[in-house]
């Protein structure tokens, strides 16, 4: 029997990205639909989960993506709306890649020392991989701050992720490089989750900064998040403090997306969201 992966987004077009990596995670064949919303999905989600006996629906899943993340919440949870008894399949969220990117960068730092009690600061991180990646922080004991350049935009990230974590976030406005150095200035920890070629902070900002021990960038492309960093940085020692580039955790990203998707086709009933996919982060990093 096929394995069949429903990519449903929220976008126009379903991330080819999420496709690739849909059939490298084992699917035999990708389904893309997109445009959805809530009040669209249901038709959907009904011919998955009542196509196939009970002991062959592990054979079907479905993978929530987009670029928003707000919209994929709703239609993570839409989906799930429409499952009782034995009637559903596993389902993972992933909107921009939020969970897994932020599960690997934050694994890959938990293995450079330890996260508990320390604070840490998310730059820019009113996008998807920057919420995610404060929750999951925070959820390892951190004292967690989140930055933005509008202060409406930094506390509406965080109370959206108390609402549905439960996790205690401090938003910051800091709309500059050296008001972002200014951010930094106590913490220990400092993830640059900003848009692809924004640069955060420049190398005064951190090089000298006696209280950092872990950095990681999720830009990848040029000019970096943190200017003084590689994207290739794995654990490397810059000025005394330990660096995670974009490729140097993108390696264990992939390989958890993958492996994500691998799991979905083991059971019929995996909700893939934050908490399990850093659980399975952890295990691989």
């Amino acid at each position: 029997m096929k394995k069949l992966l429903f990519q449903l987004d929220t976008d126009i077009h379903p991330a080819v990205f999420d496709t690739v990596v849909g059939y490298d995670g084992g699917a035999d064949q990708v389904i893309g639909h997109g445009g959805l919303t809530p009040e669209t999905v249901g038709a959907l989600v009904e011919g998955c989960i009542f196509t196939r006996a009970p002991k062959d629906k592990k054979n079907t899943a479905i993978f929530v993506g987009g670029s928003d993340l707000g919209d994929g919440q709703k239609l993570f949870k839409a989906v799930q709306k429409m499952f009782f008894a034995d009637f559903r399949v596993s389902v993972m969220l992933d909107s921009n890649g939020s969970n897994t990117t932020a599960a690997a960068g934050v694994a890959k730092m938990g293995t450079s020392g330890s996260l508990t009690g320390k604070r840490a600061v998310i730059l820019a991180g009113t996008g998807p991989v920057g919420q995610r990646a404060a929750v999951m922080l925070a959820n390892e004991g951190a004292e967690v701050s989140l930055t933005s350049r509008q202060m409406p935009r930094a506390v509406a990230a965080c109370e959206a992720m108390q609402d549905r974590f439960s996790v205690q976030l401090t938003p910051v406005e800091a709309n500059t490089n050296d008001a972002r150095g200014l951010a930094i200035e106590n913490a220990q920890i400092v993830f640059a989750t900003g848009a692809a070629g924004a640069q955060l902070l420049n190398t005064h900002h951190w090089a000298n900064n006696p209280h950092i021990e872990i950095m990681a960038d999720a830009n990848a492309t040029p000019p970096l998040g943190i200017e003084g960093t590689e994207m290739m940085d794995k654990g490397a020692h810059r000025n005394g403090k330990i660096m995670w580039g974009a490729i140097g955790f993108g390696t264990l990203k992939l390989a958890l997306h993958r492996a994500c998707i691998a799991r979905m086709f083991e059971s019929n009933d995996l909700l893939l969201d934050a908490e399990e996919i850093y659980a399975t982060a952890k295990a691989m990093a």
